[in-house]
């Protein structure tokens, strides 16, 4: 499964993402709406690894403060594959760059880390939709009648998907 670095946002920038999963859900399109489990909430994944051992979770604790940064959800962007992923784009700050970096820096030696979440490949995002067809995607685009949203950052968790749990870390 995946071990994940997250930020999570401020309670309204929250809200606005889940109101953007319910206009999909509103719509009968796929949306991160339907996942019910409590753990479910709109973030921006820093950095991904198959594997965390302990003393990295420990890096990462010791390493990390939860930043003052702004967020701004800027376009929509559609990430490929037979079914597709939805999502905001977030628009890149010199402090948003920095924190990934640093995120990466922790964890590097991980085993599983994808190339796409290399600093200088990472594409910031927050997900409204998978699995959508690519007949959904316009549909899907016209429900959510999309605009920016911005707010700050509210913390740093770790998610293990493994366990399925999660916990702040900043």
């Amino acid at each position: 499964m995946v071990q994940s670095v997250e930020l999570l946002l401020d309670p309204e920038l929250d809200a606005a993402v889940r109101r953007q999963w319910a206009r999909l859900s509103a719509a009968a399109l796929p949306s991160q709406d339907v996942v019910r489990k409590s753990t479910n909430r709109p973030h921006v994944t820093l950095a991904v690894a198959r594997h965390l051992d302990p003393e990295t979770d420990l890096l990462l604790q010791q390493g990390l403060v939860a930043p003052n940064l702004r967020i701004t959800l800027g376009g929509l962007v559609v990430f490929g594959g037979q079914r597709k992923t939805l999502a905001y784009l977030v628009i890149p700050t010199a402090g948003l760059l920095a924190l990934q970096r640093t995120v990466f820096r922790l964890l590097h030696t991980s085993p599983g880390i994808p190339s796409h979440t290399h600093p200088g490949e990472w594409t910031p995002h927050v997900t409204l939709a998978r699995r959508v067809f690519p007949d959904e995607v316009g549909p899907a685009i016209n429900a959510l009648a999309p605009k920016e949203f911005s707010g700050t950052v509210d913390g740093i968790r770790r998610w293990d998907g493994d366990a399925k749990r999660e916990w702040r870390i900043a």
